[in-house]
């Protein structure tokens, strides 16, 4: 889940209507209604009740997660000590260096360096970050630490938004259009999401960041699935689920193998 506990000037694409602290009675109820349905949960860590929030998640076993935030360091680390270990999308909805009053203070994207345990997601589509900023993230991240996000909407894949998801207003249902390879908000004054697929996000992070193939498959199933605990995901070794993607030098998908069943390959 994202939000609704966001910060309104890092909203991007969210509604306005829906953003708020956290509401302890409304988490409270999803929560108990949901069980274990909900994995993780994104927020923004300055937002009052923010603490206290982090800790219901944690003891529920749901993973806190912080996006859209204009929170300072003091922010970050309360909700680091309060068991939070992932940044959503870095870069994208996150705060940057500020000053007060002529003294700087980190931003999320500063504080998610500087907490070696803090694990990050990246949309690697070359165009949320673009490619030196990839490699920016990896060089001072680490490759164990970071992991590659589509952060994509329905029109994953498409270079325009098809009429069977458009609104009355001839613009996709979730109010964006689609230009210069990415989703955008229709003043185009933030990206909306993203068309990238996982595929697309192993090539650009190889051809345009120079990561190694190795790397960029581990950002992109071995670290998401130690993030979520899944201990049958993320490795080909025995024991673990036999899904694999098998893909050509310019990482163009050639079959997928689901549950080891040559049955359910497909071109």
């Amino acid at each position: 889940m994202e939000g609704p506990y966001f910060a309104d000037s890092q909203r991007g694409a969210q509604n306005p209507g829906y953003i708020k602290s956290p509401d302890k009675t409304e988490y409270g109820d999803i929560i108990n209604f949901a069980g274990d349905i909900i994995k993780r949960w994104s927020f923004a860590p300055e937002l009052d009740g923010s603490v206290e929030f982090c800790e219901t998640l944690v003891k529920n076993n749901i993973i806190p997660a912080i996006a859209h935030s204009d929170a300072v360091y003091k922010d970050v680390k309360n909700i680091f000590d309060a068991g939070c270990r992932l940044v959503t999308h870095l870069y994208s909805g996150t705060s940057t260096i500020t000053r007060h009053g002529g003294f700087r203070e980190l931003g999320v994207i500063e504080s998610a360096y500087l907490l070696d345990d803090m694990a990050v997601e990246i949309i690697a589509d070359g165009k949320h970050p673009p490619p030196e900023l990839l490699r920016l993230i990896c060089k001072l991240k680490g490759v164990d630490r970071i992991s590659l996000v589509t952060d994509s909407i329905r029109a994953a894949g498409m270079s325009e938004v098809p009429p069977s998801v458009k609104g009355r207003d001839g613009e996709d249902m979730t109010g964006i259009i689609i230009e210069d390879g990415v989703a955008k908000l229709p003043d185009r004054s933030a990206f909306a999401g993203s068309i990238a697929t996982a595929d697309m996000l192993i090539r650009t992070m190889v051809y345009e960041a120079g990561v190694s193939i190795a790397d960029a498959v581990k950002m992109m199933t071995q670290n998401p699935a130690k993030i979520l605990g899944l201990a049958h995901k993320g490795d080909i070794t025995e024991g673990f689920d036999a899904d694999i993607v098998i893909f050509d030098a310019k990482i163009n998908i050639q079959n997928v193998i689901l549950a080891g069943n040559a049955a359910n390959c497909i071109n």
